[in-house]
């Protein structure tokens, strides 16, 4: 009796370990771009010109980080969303959306409390950081609500490493579980 590779189980499993290797390879790549955007955001964060509120998701993008400022002409649909204060106490982040004098809407963080209760704020002069969603996390707080935490690029999720060690380690799991397999096959077959 001949002992015979099976092939389609083989080219299955050829195909699965180079998917699951590229996936590693690719995670890899996922990190670097990571890194160099964190790396950017903290750039960012030491320019001293405030960015205009952006327009664009290109604009909230290049602009995430940097110190803005604006004339919030009217808040509409306050909000209560968990959130943190400058301190690192759980709490309540209060949300505003502004209508800026071009009639574009931002959303705009206000500050922090423990009240869940959204707060009535009408508007006006307003400055912070620009945050992913784009909002802008008021720096000082407004409408006398305590400080929230600070927008940092470091919170940012940036797990690449490991995502891609374990699409490896999956790699090699596959190889060696068919192995012997095909050892097992062999020595029943021969």
């Amino acid at each position: 009796m001949t002992r015979r590779v099976p092939i389609l189980a083989t080219l299955l499993v050829i195909a699965a370990v180079a998917t699951m290797i590229a996936l590693g390879v690719w995670q890899l790549h996922r990190l670097a771009w990571k890194e160099d955007l964190i790396a950017r955001y903290r750039q960012a964060e030491m320019m001293t010109t405030n960015a205009p509120w952006p327009r664009t998701p290109a604009e909230a993008e290049r602009s995430l980080y940097r110190r803005a400022a604006f004339d919030c002409r009217a808040a509409s649909a306050p909000a209560s969303v968990s959130g943190r204060s400058a301190a690192g106490a759980p709490g309540i982040a209060h949300t505003a959306d502004c209508t800026l004098p071009d009639g574009t809407i931002a959303r705009v963080v206000l500050g922090w409390s423990r009240d869940p209760q959204p707060v009535a704020w009408s508007g006006g002069p307003v400055s912070g950081t620009l945050a992913p969603g784009p909002r802008l996390v008021a720096d000082p707080p407004v409408a006398g609500l305590a400080a929230n935490a600070r927008p940092d690029p470091a919170d940012l999720p940036n797990n690449h490493w490991s995502y891609a060690m374990q699409w490896f380690l999956f790699a090699l799991t596959a190889t060696v579980i068919y192995a012997l397999a095909l050892r097992r096959r062999m020595r029943v077959s021969g």
